[in-house]
């Protein structure tokens, strides 16, 4: 039959959706009222639609954030923390990305950074901006043993090709200078092609030591290719005594939300 050609052409062409959506409608006697270019149109949607939510889980899925369930909605701003809504809002639109900036989230351990950073992330990806999760530890590890076995160029660009890339955990640990020279690379081959979310313990201002003790020209390098015009978000308590880990007020793992 001419419908059933018609299916099975549609399946060939990998329209999988529109062929349901086709089928449903030769089984549905009111849709014989309904005019061509609207029931035509109306399979179209249903293929784009399909082919959208089948991306977006494709980017979310490729993103490996640690916390994939984080929004931007759920952001707590009444656990006795100093957060700026405003500027939080502002950046869930992804405009900082277009502009090829930075975002630098501090905080103690418990004050929500990784949450925040991965509520970027999924917003990032709605917009199906490619995202990239990773702690600073592992990617450090990664560019070592791809430098052993000749294969850094490849494994770099595993982090410069992500338009967004979460490293979780920075300088959490002093750099050496061979792990100083591999970051280098990497922010050298990000700066104004795509945006990085850095996420710490420590304060800017105490990065320099943590980069080969603040002696190493690459400290210098490193920290003018990632400061110029970036966001910060500086999450501090209003009132330590107070202070109530973002693992409780969020409902997660102990192991999650630094």
């Amino acid at each position: 039959m001419i419908n059933q050609s018609t299916i099975d052409k549609l399946i060939e062409m990998r329209l999988t959706s529109m062929a349901d959506a086709f089928r449903i409608q030769m089984d549905d006697l009111a849709m014989k009222e309904v005019p061509f270019e609207d029931r035509f149109g109306m399979l179209v949607d249903v293929e784009s639609t399909n082919r959208k939510n089948n991306r977006l889980k494709r980017l979310i899925r490729n993103a490996e954030l640690k916390q994939p369930d984080a929004s931007i909605a759920a952001i707590d701003y009444t656990s006795g923390r100093k957060l700026n809504k405003s500027l939080i809002t502002q950046l869930a639109t992804c405009e900082y990305i277009a502009e090829y900036r930075n975002i630098f989230i501090t905080g103690a351990t418990g004050s929500g950074k990784t949450y925040m950073a991965c509520a970027f992330g999924m917003e990032a990806c709605k917009q199906y901006y490619t995202v990239k999760y990773v702690r600073l530890p592992d990617l450090l590890l990664d560019l070592q043993a791809a430098r052993a076995d000749g294969n850094f160029v490849n494994v770099l660009k595993k982090y410069t090709n992500p338009l967004l890339l979460i490293i979780d955990e920075w300088l959490l640990l002093k750099l050496t200078e061979s792990e100083a020279r591999d970051l280098f690379e990497l922010i050298h081959k990000r700066r104004k092609r795509s945006s990085t979310i850095f996420c710490s313990q420590y304060r800017e201002s105490e990065w320099y030591q943590q980069i080969c003790g603040g002696e190493s020209t690459l400290a210098d390098a490193i920290m003018d290719r990632i400061s110029y015009d970036s966001y910060k978000i500086d999450i501090e308590s209003t009132d330590p005594s107070k202070d109530i880990s973002m693992r409780e007020v969020y409902g997660l793992d102990p192991a999650q939300a630094k």
